[in-house]
């Protein structure tokens, strides 16, 4: 059953247009990877789904059209967001960021500690206070304390250290394996992303230019679209 669908999704940044028909679709429990050089769109695609900018076109979550709803109404929806850059409220502690947007569900602050150990260590630690890794795990777990159908996790790799990498990658791969979640994922690491996702929709200049099993992207297409 589809649970996000976007069809020719257009968006602008005042006069200046950078989605030109974005389309994909998310499965109730499908992890899709959501892949790009830097700047053909694929942040601003999830901005448009969370509705933190207009945008035009198809855009269905669950049954309800996005376009009208305040960015708020969208996660209570069920659509949990790992923004890039982490955006954790700094002068909270960890515990208090993970209930600042909690609803009721299977994740509790026991199975976020369960996923995340360095978050139960660090429950009563202000979020200043963790390293990038923690706070990135804490932005993560954020988003699961929202109980959501659908988590986005943009860039949630970027620029940590090779051992926290691996944790959430480990992280990643339990929620595909043990939960119903449906996961959007933003990543440069095709490695990683062809470990836990099923399919892959490539973006080019702010439009889907390819989508498919992640299995079958050729290297040619990688070469053209993704890599450096």
């Amino acid at each position: 059953m589809t649970l996000l669908k976007v069809d020719n999704l257009t968006a602008r940044y005042g006069v200046a247009q950078v989605l030109f028909g974005v389309t994909l679709d998310v499965a109730e429990g499908e992890v899709v990877a959501l892949m790009g050089r830097n700047g053909m769109g694929k942040t601003t695609t999830v901005k448009a789904i969370c509705r933190m900018i207009a945008s035009e076109g198809v855009l269905n979550f669950a049954g309800h059209s996005l376009h009208d709803l305040p960015s708020h109404k969208v996660a209570r929806l069920g659509i949990g967001l790992a923004p890039e850059g982490r955006r954790c409220f700094r002068d909270l502690t960890v515990e208090e960021n993970l209930i600042a947007a909690a609803q009721p569900g299977d994740w509790t602050l026991r199975s976020i500690a369960d996923l995340f150990p360095r978050l139960g260590e660090r429950h009563t630690q202000r979020a200043a206070s963790l390293s990038g890794g923690e706070q990135q795990m804490l932005a993560i777990g954020r988003a699961l304390m929202t109980n959501p159908r659908l988590l986005i996790l943009d860039e949630a790799t970027e620029g940590l250290a090779p051992i926290i990498r691996q944790e959430i990658w480990a992280a990643i791969a339990r929620l595909k394996q043990e939960t119903g979640t449906a996961i959007l994922l933003i990543d440069k690491s095709v490695r990683e992303l062809a470990q836990v996702s099923d399919r892959a929709v490539i973006l080019g200049r702010g439009e889907t230019v390819w989508s498919g099993a992640f299995a079958d992207i050729t290297p040619e297409v990688s070469e053209t679209y993704v890599g450096v």
